[in-house]
């Protein structure tokens, strides 16, 4: 089963070690929760509005990282942004993503 979602979802934290000043990182928690902090730099999309951006993330071009609170959420933010051709990968929570970003 975990082979499985992983190659649904990405391996949560799998990702972080690409990242770099192209990396667009998407923090999909709730606005309260990113307003409690959050990776430097990142973008707020809420899981529940992902879909409404899809557009403007494929205009960045960069390569898509994303983040929640356990992987969960930015697990499922994965999937329907790779549905959508966009080349994406689940970093997990967003305290590891910070962790990776600034070493």
């Amino acid at each position: 089963i975990m082979q499985i979602l992983n190659q649904l979802f990405g391996q949560a934290g799998s990702c972080v070690e690409g990242i770099n000043a192209e990396t667009l990182i998407i923090d999909v928690r709730s606005p309260g929760e990113f307003s409690r902090g959050h990776v430097a730099g990142s973008v707020n999309i809420p899981l529940d509005t992902i879909e409404q951006h899809i557009a403007d993330i494929k205009q960045k071009n960069e390569p898509v990282v994303l983040c929640c609170a356990s992987g969960a959420r930015s697990g499922r933010a994965t999937r329907v942004l790779r549905a959508n051709g966009i080349d994406a990968c689940n970093g997990g929570s967003w305290v590891t993503v910070n962790n990776a970003k600034l070493n």
